[in-house]
């Protein structure tokens, strides 16, 4: 009783702190990407980078300035990770093998964060802080500008300019997420998370054996990777270690900073379009999806139990931290796999069927309630694309969206986006399970076996990050699959983001009829929320029929 108390205490304040950020937050955002004005710091960057701050891009343009900062990203945290055992910080760390530099540095700056190693016997302390952490801000201020593109889509009328590309990512850093991650590594710093720069120590344990610990700068990081939805971990146990996560404030914390900028960006988008009315009926959808999901994972963790020693334990145990117990992990599992975020307080590998299922559908979902940084706005605009298409069809006339028609170019860039991700999912797991080495790296066989792989290959394709612990990824093949779909799912996407974002600009805006569907009302809330759930969900059922649901079914 005591336990459903505080589960139910800690949704309800959960709820209330996103609450009270949606609107100064959003605000905020809306300001400094529309603002004409550049800080100091800002204009010398922009003039040590060459680049003209008051320029504004083609949507080609702006496409082509993420996709070669991405590859120069890439090519320098491989070369990093590569390097390091020649560098300062580095505690004695080697260099990092080939295929997981590859499959790594991919990882980090696609905002996935997946790690197929445990970090405290992998890296040194400046990679993790001049490498790691620095892609856990940009590749989070990629996400919110290439969304911001998309906006600028609906509010501009016959131009083929979406912005800045250079402009976006310096402000969104500088302005938000820097001094937010400051003041936060202050908080979880005063909470128990270390900071430091030891290296590795050895310490007796109190059954007389000796353990490896490794301290390092874990705060500074834990911020960023939580805030900017980005996941991994300084430890290999992730958000179950208590150097990153010490107590039951702390993981409410880390819980509320995964969430906040994506459930505060419809606010921007409503402030940004000139109709605040879009913003909630958006984010009313997304706390739909995200409400629903914390229900059902709770409810499977805490009643699917197989044994008189699990109904004693209060639900299932195993592979949960006692310090949290059920409602809080299962918390933090809907809410990491809603959201383009690798981090994990839990291992869902050890999940009831119906809940470690659920984890999986919320990524197929395309992690949109609220999703990642940005990633999660452009994917649920690109289905309200849809969904008023379909609407359209249904009246017979030609839809509309916030004043601009969705002609057959800009519908096939939607179907196009929507296709991508299941595509890269799907021929991964199936590539996997043909390959009898691949399928020997599965700790388990059967349904569950085959769940581990199709994890892993959702995580990679949506840019999650978290795992089923079961499978053995570290491989050469595994590696490089997962860093190939890794970079596929992020990127082709953006592609049809911004050229869609092009086309909506080059309109001339519509104005409002009486054949206009509203879309800032319950009827559409509940269209957008059925479009979601059958037009991506379904697309995934064959496979989950073939892992998680066969499983509960034995």
């Amino acid at each position: 009783m005591n336990d459903t108390l505080a589960g139910w205490l800690q949704v309800l304040a959960l709820i209330g702190a996103l609450a009270l950020s949606y609107r100064p937050l959003g605000d905020y955002l809306a300001r400094i990407l529309t603002s004409a004005k550049h800080l100091r710091a800002e204009r010398l960057i922009y003039r040590l980078g060459g680049v003209d701050g008051d320029a504004d891009q083609r949507w080609i343009g702006y496409l082509r300035s993420v996709l070669a900062f991405s590859l120069v990203s890439v090519l320098f945290l491989y070369g990093f990770m590569r390097l390091q055992n020649h560098l300062l910080l580095s505690i004695g760390m080697q260099a990092v093998a080939p295929d997981l530099s590859f499959n790594t540095a991919v990882s980090f700056v696609t905002n996935t964060n997946w790690q197929s190693y445990s970090g405290e016997s992998t890296m040194g302390h400046l990679v993790q802080m001049a490498g790691l952490a620095v892609q856990n801000f940009v590749s989070a201020a990629v996400g919110i500008a290439v969304v911001t593109a998309l906006i600028r889509g609906f509010t501009r009328k016959k131009t083929d300019r979406v912005g800045n590309f250079w402009v976006d990512l310096t402000r969104i850093v500088l302005r938000v997420l820097l001094p937010l991650s400051f003041v936060l590594a202050l908080v979880l710093v005063a909470n128990g998370v270390i900071e430091n720069f030891h290296a590795v120590h050895s310490i007796s344990t109190i059954a007389g054996d000796s353990q490896s610990l490794t301290g390092g700068p874990v705060a500074s990081q834990e911020a960023i990777k939580e805030l900017g939805t980005n996941g991994g971990g300084f430890y290999n146990a992730n958000s179950a270690h208590p150097f990153e996560n010490p107590n039951a404030f702390t993981n409410w914390l880390e819980i509320y900073l995964l969430l906040v900028i994506g459930f505060a960006l419809p606010r921007t988008f409503g402030r940004m379009v000139g109709d605040n009315r879009q913003g909630y009926a958006v984010v009313a959808v997304m706390g739909l999806i995200w409400a629903a999901s914390v229900a059902v994972v709770t409810f499977n963790e805490l009643h699917s139990v197989s044994s008189a020693a699990g109904h004693a334990a209060g639900g299932m145990m195993e592979g949960k931290e006692q310090r949290f117990g059920v409602w809080a992990s299962a918390l933090f599992a809907v809410s990491t796999t809603l959201t383009s975020c690798g981090a994990v307080d839990s291992f869902h590998d050890s999940y009831t069927p119906g809940g470690g299922g659920m984890t999986i559908f919320n990524m197929m979902l395309g992690e949109i309630a609220p999703g990642g940084t940005g990633s999660g706005l452009y994917g649920i605009l690109v289905l309200a694309i849809v969904a008023v298409f379909i609407a359209g069809l249904m009246v017979g006339r030609t839809p509309e969206y916030l004043g601009k028609k969705l002609r057959g170019r800009e519908i096939k860039f939607a179907s196009l986006y929507i296709l991508t991700t299941p595509a890269i999912v799907l021929v991964g797991s199936g590539i996997a399970m043909a390959l009898p080495g691949e399928r020997a790296a599965m700790a388990n066989h059967g349904a569950h076996g085959f769940s581990e792989v199709l994890y892993a290959f959702t995580s990679a394709a949506n840019n999650n990050g978290s795992a089923f612990a079961g499978l053995s990824a570290n491989t050469v093949w595994y590696n490089t699959a997962l860093g190939l779909a890794m970079l596929l799912g992020r990127f082709l996407p953006m592609v049809f983001v911004l050229a869609l974002a092009g086309s909506l600009a080059s309109q001339q805006p519509v104005p409002v009829t009486a054949g206009t569907l509203p879309t800032h009302r319950p009827q559409f809330v509940g269209l957008l929320t059925g479009v979601i759930l059958i037009v991506v969900g379904l697309t995934y059922f064959p496979a989950l029929a073939l892992g998680p649901l066969a499983e509960g079914l034995q």
